[in-house]
């Protein structure tokens, strides 16, 4: 696959800039990272976005999360591994990026609302649709998959670069 543009240069710095302000806000705003990062991993996999699977795969694996839990999440309805918490984000997360087949259902709504207060669902839809707009930004442009690095890794140290 040949990329088409490639948004990661200092030429498209003023594009990007809004879009991180968005997401640095997300990092902060009080919901865990591992489920916040798990949300972005099955909407990736809805869309099939090569570069954001690769992304969150690494991120969710150098937060500590478990290969089982990884490979079972494409199937997390039928799988005993996630929590009540966990299981109304993803229904939520599924919901919000499958408006095609008609808007979200009241027992979704419902389902959420029982584990979330209401700005904690505010977040989780703004995460939601901030995956959902890079899946769109990344998959047209072909951005390829292979070289991100977790930003959940320790920064190498001058002893080990």
């Amino acid at each position: 696959m040949e990329p088409r543009i490639d948004t990661h240069t200092p030429e498209y710095q003023a594009e990007m800039k809004p879009l991180l302000g968005v997401e640095n806000f997300l990092h902060g705003c009080g919901l865990e990272t591992r489920l916040m990062e798990l949300l972005r991993l099955r909407v990736s996999q809805i869309n099939g976005c090569a570069y954001c699977l690769d992304m969150h795969w690494k991120d969710l694996r150098a937060l500590g999360e478990s290969e089982q839990r990884l490979y079972s999440l494409d199937a997390w309805e039928e799988s005993p591994y996630y929590s009540a918490r966990e299981r109304a984000a993803l229904r939520w997360a599924e919901a919000v990026t499958n408006l095609h087949e008609g808007h979200v259902p009241d027992a979704v709504y419902a389902t959420v609302r029982s584990e979330f207060t209401e700005r904690e669902i505010v977040h989780l839809t703004m995460a939601i649709g901030m995956i959902n707009f890079w899946n769109r930004l990344a998959i047209p442009l072909r951005i390829v998959p292979g070289g991100y690095v977790s930003r959940y890794l320790p920064a190498p140290t001058e002893a080990s670069s």
